[in-house]
C-alpha cells in the first residue's frame, strides 16, 4: 500500500484513472471531508449515490487495502509510517508508491521549491543582479552536474538579449575562463549546496581577477557566498545528489527567469530592440503552418 501522501491529494492525484462511478465516491469524499468518519460505508454509499462495492473499488483504487483502512487515513493513522525509509535523502517516493500519483509527487516536490524561492530570493539582491549583469562587458558562468540546466538556460536567455556571454561545460576551462575575467566582467555560479569544489573555485578565481561576481545557491552562508559580491539565496538548505537535489534546477530555473525579466526592466527600450533583433534572425527556422 502507498504510504506517505494524505487521502486528499492521493484523490486528486488519482482521480483521473478511476471509473465515473468511483468517481462520484471520490468526489463525495472531497465535498465532505468532515462527516466521513462517522459514516458507515452503507450510509456513505446511500448519500453517494453508488453501491458498497463501488466505495470498495474506490478506496482500493487510492491505494487502501478496504473502507476501515481508508477511515483509518482520516484518522491520521498513518503518520509516521515512512520516517524509517529515507534512502533517496527526503524525496518522499518509496517502494510502495502507486505509478497514477507520480505526477502530484512530482509537482508538489517543485512547488515546494518554487514557494522556498519565494521566502528566501531578496528583491534587493536580485535588482542588483540584474543591473549588474545588463552592464557587463563579459559575462561568465560556472556550474556542474544538475546545476548545468540553470546555467544553460541562462546563457541561452542572455544572448537572446544581446549580451555577450559563456558558459563551457568543462569545469577546467570554467576555471582558465573565470582566471582571465578583469574589472567590468561578471561572473555567475550556481551551486545549490553551495560546496561543489570547482564551483566554488572558478568563482573564487573570478573574484580575483577582478570581476562583479554572483553565486545562486541554497543558503547565503554557504561557501560559494564568500567570493560572491551577491547572493541568491533559492532557499532548501544544502542538497545532495539524491533527494530533492534532482528537482533544485526548478528553483534555479525561476531565479534564472527573474533575472532575465529584471534585465529586461533595467533598459526596456533597449532589451526588448535586442529581442526583436534575435527573433527576426531564426523567424525563418520554423516550419509555416497550414
Amino acid at each position: 500500500m502507498e504510504r506517505g501522501i494524505s487521502w486528499e491529494d492521493r484523490i486528486k492525484g488519482a482521480y483521473a484513472s478511476l471509473r465515473p462511478s468511483e468517481q462520484k465516491v471520490a468526489s463525495f469524499f472531497l465535498a465532505h471531508a468532515g462527516e466521513l468518519e462517522s459514516l458507515t460505508i452503507g450510509e456513505l454509499a446511500s448519500a453517494a449515490g453508488v453501491s458498497e462495492p463501488t466505495v470498495i473499488r474506490c478506496v482500493r483504487g487510492l491505494g487502501y487495502r478496504g473502507y476501515r483502512a481508508f477511515k483509518g487515513a482520516l484518522r491520521g493513522w498513518e503518520a509516521g509510517e515512512e520516517s524509517a525509509f529515507d534512502h533517496l535523502g527526503g524525496f518522499s517516493l518509496r517502494p510502495w508508491d502507486r505509478m497514477e500519483n507520480l505526477p502530484l509527487k512530482a509537482v508538489g516536490t517543485q512547488r515546494e521549491a518554487l514557494e522556498d524561492v519565494l521566502k528566501s530570493v531578496s528583491p534587493d539582491s536580485l535588482a542588483q543582479a540584474a543591473q549588474t549583469l545588463a552592464s557587463a562587458r563579459l559575462i561568465d558562468l560556472y556550474s556542474v552536474e544538475n546545476s548545468c540546466a540553470p546555467a544553460s538556460d541562462l546563457l541561452t536567455k542572455l544572448t537572446y538579449l544581446g549580451l555577450r556571454c559563456r558558459f563551457c561545460t568543462d569545469a577546467y576551462l570554467q576555471q582558465i575562463s573565470a582566471a582571465h575575467l578583469r574589472k567590468g566582467d561578471v561572473a555567475v555560479a550556481f551551486s545549490r549546496s553551495g560546496r561543489s569544489v570547482d564551483t566554488v573555485k572558478a568563482l573564487r578565481l573570478a573574484k580575483k581577477a577582478g570581476a562583479a561576481t554572483i553565486a545562486v545557491t541554497g543558503e547565503r552562508t554557504a561557501l560559494l557566498s564568500r567570493y560572491a559580491d551577491l547572493t541568491l539565496s533559492v532557499g532548501g538548505g544544502g542538497q545532495t545528489v539524491y533527494g530533492n537535489a534532482i528537482f533544485s534546477r526548478v528553483a534555479d530555473l525561476a531565479v534564472v527567469d527573474m533575472l532575465y525579466m529584471g534585465i529586461i526592466l533595467s533598459d526596456y527600450e533597449r532589451f526588448s530592440r535586442n529581442l526583436d533583433r534575435s527573433g527576426q534572425v531564426i523567424a525563418d527556422r520554423g516550419y509555416a503552418q497550414t
